[in-house]
């Protein structure tokens, strides 16, 4: 099944090249649960065993699409505003108690969030809810997203090339199937847990 999966996408990636990238990231950094770990990493494969792509172009495809995505979020949040996603955002996937954290957590780290969001889970996708709302300056905004985007898919690229040098990864080993996605798992888990969930789970304070 992963075999077959790689296989199709690395297709895909032959025909669509850097939009089809683009287009993917700025999915993955909107309210689409699509993580950037199954978009980058195959990319950086084929660019690194057939030259048809290159890995500075994936980065910059990887962060423009991030970018749009995000940008997307924020104009959604500061057009809207905090009450009509608080009542509708539920049918995009994203629930008041979301809100309520990604706000907690913005407030936590203050500016510096913003960067600071795009190399965890959970928030990439949330962080741009509570600066539109509070209407971060759009070029900040923009300048952290796009910088830590950035760095994203470069730490991305460079686990797609070593994943791809593992052979028995390649021909669809279960065994090391399982080892490189648990090991990758457990880091985010523990940058999640270290930076998102103590924050987001915090409990408001009282009135």
């Amino acid at each position: 099944m992963f075999e077959s999966l790689i296989a199709w996408y690395l297709g895909a990636l032959e025909t669509g090249g850097y939009p089809l990238i683009a287009l993917l990231m700025a999915v993955e950094s909107s309210v689409v649960p699509l993580p950037s770990e199954v978009v980058i990493p195959p990319a950086a494969h084929l660019a690194h065993t057939t030259k048809s792509l290159s890995m500075a172009g994936i980065v910059i495809a990887g962060t423009l699409g991030s970018w749009l995505g995000a940008s997307a979020m924020y104009w959604a949040a500061r057009i809207g505003g905090r009450p009509l996603l608080m009542r509708y955002g539920r049918y995009f996937l994203i629930s008041p108690e979301k809100i309520e954290g990604a706000e907690r957590w913005a407030s936590h780290y203050g500016s510096m969030g913003i960067f600071i969001s795009r190399l965890l889970p959970v928030v990439r996708h949330l962080i741009g809810i509570p600066a539109g709302i509070v209407r971060l300056n759009f070029k900040a905004y923009s300048l952290y997203t796009l910088l830590g985007s950035g760095i994203w898919c470069i730490v991305l690229c460079y686990i797609g090339v070593k994943m791809g040098q593992d052979e028995k990864l390649m021909k669809g080993e279960v065994h090391r199937i399982s080892l490189w996605i648990g090991g990758f798992m457990l880091v985010l888990g523990g940058l999640y847990f270290f930076f998102v969930h103590r924050q987001m789970k915090r409990q408001p304070p009282t009135k």
